[in-house]
């Protein structure tokens, strides 16, 4: 008895519809049958009609059944994740993965994993501090992650840019590029292909910001425009106050008055207030 099991639910419907079904058509059929005389062939043709057609109908139910699955199946399975070499420097990714919120296979395309080993042999100290962070980032993924990320090796003599091979690989493996390039998320959408991008993640999850709110801002510089000073907040958004030149290396209170958000990043801009501005004038 421990051997025996049922089968699953769904199908055991499919099969019972199919057997009904076919015991229906027999029984339409039967009819032509039923003028002969009773005897011997009758019996026998009603017998192989019912068994030939309810035997049909179970299989074919049971052949339903699994279509439904496997339909099921691929619908609902996550589709794969192909990591773009900024994802990997940035650093993010790995921490997504370890919350749990990356589902399905992540793969590292071979050209990726060059331009990482390229970047690292920079002569350039900061572009070879951020390739060494990549692959520093990329191990510990494939330590520490379940199931981790899968290298895959692509020809080499493809002579087209990184990003457009990427996007050729999501695309044929009915996956989403994962990036924090704008360049490249901007190409994602023109091309059809999903994309995921960790800066949309991450002004998603921050806290939101609306015009007319007061905050706290230290000015750390100066900005691009005249007279305007920057500030950042404690996860990084750049915030631009107006008339704050002035003011570099003091703390103050300022007032949104417009807040930027785009797949680059978000941005706010403020103003001081009145009293801050008076005595800055």
């Amino acid at each position: 008895m421990g051997l025996f099991r049922f089968p699953p639910l769904s199908r055991r419907f499919f099969r019972l519809s199919g057997l009904f079904a076919g015991a229906a058509l027999s029984a339409l059929l039967m009819q032509p049958i039923l003028l002969l005389p009773k005897g011997p062939f009758s019996w026998l043709a009603a017998a192989l009609l019912y068994g030939a057609l309810m035997g049909l109908g179970f299989l074919g139910g049971g052949n339903l059944a699994d279509q439904t699955e496997k339909r099921e199946t691929v619908t609902s399975a996550a589709c794969p994740k192909v990591l773009d070499t900024s994802a990997i420097i940035d650093g993010r990714i790995l921490d997504i993965g370890r919350a749990g919120f990356l589902e399905g296979e992540m793969v590292v395309p071979s050209f990726v994993l060059d331009e990482l080993r390229h970047i690292a042999d920079s002569a350039d100290a900061l572009r070879r501090a951020r390739g060494r962070r990549g692959l520093d980032v990329l191990k510990k993924m494939q330590e520490e992650l379940v199931p981790p990320p899968q290298v895959m090796d692509l020809p080499s003599q493809d002579s087209a840019e990184v990003d457009v091979r990427l996007l050729r690989l999501a695309r044929d493996l009915g996956g989403a590029a994962v990036t924090n390039d704008y360049n490249l998320n901007k190409a994602a959408a023109v091309a059809g292909v999903a994309v995921l991008n960790i800066n949309e993640l991450a002004g998603a999850l921050r806290s939101k910001v609306l015009p007319g709110e007061e905050m706290t801002v230290h000015l750390v510089r100066e900005g691009r425009e005249p007279g305007q000073g920057v500030a950042y907040l404690d996860d990084g958004t750049m915030v631009v106050v107006e008339n704050g030149r002035s003011r570099v290396g003091q703390t103050l209170e300022a007032e949104v008055t417009t807040v930027l958000q785009t797949s680059a990043g978000r941005m706010i801009f403020a103003r001081l207030k009145e009293n801050d501005a008076q005595e800055g004038a």
